[in-house]
This record gives structure tokens, C-alpha cells and sequence, in this order.
């Protein structure tokens, strides 16, 4: 499986929401959300700046995380979703290596 960080800010209708239910809640919400899709909720924060939370989450394919990102975004709670596909160590390893192609720039 692949992790994914996802970003998100509260609509103000999300806000109020949560208020209700506490944040807490949220924690086992998005677990089972990622469940339901195949995939495993690694770790849930709230963050202070341009977003309100962020999720990791692993999942086996882009179009799960595709499908997860949809999933809140339809509820209408969250604005501004931003998926990134999260590499390891050992994946930027495997990426460094298959890099060397002879690119060359433009002048180079």
C-alpha cells in the first residue's frame, strides 16, 4: 500500500458541525472512511495555518485515495482537499536510481 497526505480546511458549516460532535470523533469517522475504501488511517492532526486537518493514510491505489478525497469532499464539510502521494526512503532510493537517463537541459 501507498500513504497519502491529505489537506482540508472546515467550511464554516464543518465548523460548526464539529463543534457538536468534538474532534475526537473524527479520529474513528476517518478510519472508517478509509476502511471502507481499503485503505488504513495511519495518523489525524489539526493544524494550524492555511488548513484546519490533515490525514495519512494508507491506501492501495490512486484511485482509492481518489475515491477517498471524493468521499469528504461531497459531504460538503471540507473545501481545499489536497491529495499527495507520500514517498519513502526507499522509494526515493528506487526514483534517485531510475533517474539516471542522460536528461539534459536546455544548454546543458
Amino acid at each position: 500500500m501507498s500513504k497519502y497526505l491529505f489537506q482540508a480546511s472546515y467550511t464554516v458549516e464543518g465548523l460548526q458541525s464539529l463543534k457538536k460532535v468534538k474532534a475526537s470523533s473524527r479520529n474513528a469517522a476517518v478510519a472508517k472512511a478509509a476502511k471502507a475504501i481499503g485503505g488504513k488511517l495511519d495518523a489525524l492532526y489539526y493544524v494550524l495555518g492555511d488548513d484546519d486537518i490533515l490525514a495519512i493514510v494508507d491506501m492501495p491505489d490512486h484511485a482509492s485515495a481518489a475515491a477517498f478525497s471524493l468521499a469528504v469532499s461531497t459531504t460538503g464539510v471540507c473545501r481545499n482537499i489536497r491529495t499527495t502521494p507520500l514517498l519513502d526512503v526507499h522509494e526515493m532510493d528506487k526514483a534517485l536510481k531510475k533517474s539516471a537517463v542522460g536528461f539534459r537541459g536546455p544548454g546543458q
